[in-house]
């Protein structure tokens, strides 16, 4: 006998208390909100966070995206798609403008996202004094304290060692000028996107069993000293080579053939779809 599973895998009460625990995120901007994370058909790890957070959200009306690493068709997205869209048969897209839930593991899209549109992060590590202090109930004290020295004290540390600070992803931010939080492992080129977003940010942990939220025109800040300042990835002189274009955070590749270092746009929806506006501009001057 086949058994027909619930609309969206949970059930009710499941996706009631994690609708609880988004509501109190939301509330309190950065604030990790401890939740009841279930077990699911993917090993933790691999989005099971970020995965709740969708399917206690979504709607039969919602459409849905999913990247991982500003792809749409690695594995880790086309699986999360495939198990969303076995129960609950919403449509999925890949272009970022289409969809009303956004799901992503280490990025945010190019496109600026709307008032109309939710982005799910999926974290694996959200305490961002963790490598300062192994011990939940001192972070806990900590964070009420706004005690967040230790934290200045990594990036002290790392300018002494570098000259600059080297968090290469998951660069600490302040939330709402009171709680730092961990914005997921996204690059630094996408914190300042959080900043006054159009769109609700939810990050959830499904390991660590937490879930945080920015809010829509939040203030978010990462952390910088006033003589070094907050800087992203330069891609200067650097433009992709299949769209052209320049303004994007972008993967460093080798070509096979010439052996010579090229450069890609990381998110692939934006990619294609800059390739075929450029195709289609090419193709209109020429008619002229």
């Amino acid at each position: 006998m086949e058994t027909k599973s619930h609309f969206a895998f949970f059930d009710e009460g499941s996706k009631k208390e994690i609708r609880r625990a988004i509501l109190k995120a939301v509330a309190i901007p950065g604030y990790q909100v401890p939740f009841a994370s279930r077990e699911m058909p993917i090993a933790r790890g691999w989005g099971t966070g970020g995965l709740q957070l969708t399917l206690s959200i979504i709607g039969k009306s919602d459409v849905l995206k999913v990247i991982d690493q500003g792809a749409d068709e690695s594995v880790n997205a086309v699986s999360i798609k495939k198990l969303v869209h076995s129960t609950t048969g919403v449509e999925l897209v890949d272009r970022t403008q289409d969809a009303s839930i956004i799901q992503s593991r280490h990025r945010i899209p190019e496109v600026p996202l709307t008032e109309n549109q939710i982005l799910v992060l999926q974290v694996p590590e959200p305490e961002p004094l963790r490598k300062v202090e192994a011990r939940e109930y001192r972070t806990k004290i900590l964070h009420s304290e706004d005690d967040y020295s230790g934290a200045w004290l990594m990036l002290f540390e790392q300018i002494m060692k570098y000259g600059k600070t080297a968090t290469g992803a998951d660069h600490p931010a302040y939330v709402n000028n009171r709680y730092v939080m961990a914005p997921s492992p996204i690059p630094r080129f996408d914190n300042e996107k959080m900043h006054q977003s159009d769109a609700l940010i939810l990050l959830g942990a499904g390991r660590e069993k937490k879930i945080y939220a920015v809010p829509p025109y939040t203030d978010v800040k990462s952390l910088a000293f006033d003589d070094y300042p907050f800087t992203v990835e330069s891609f200067a002189g650097k433009h992709c080579q299949i769209c052209g274009t320049t303004d994007v955070f972008m993967d460093e590749l080798i070509d096979t053939d010439t052996g010579e270092t090229i450069y890609q746009c990381n998110d692939t929806s934006y990619c294609m779809e800059r390739l075929n506006e450029n195709e289609k501009a090419g193709v209109e001057n020429n008619y002229a």
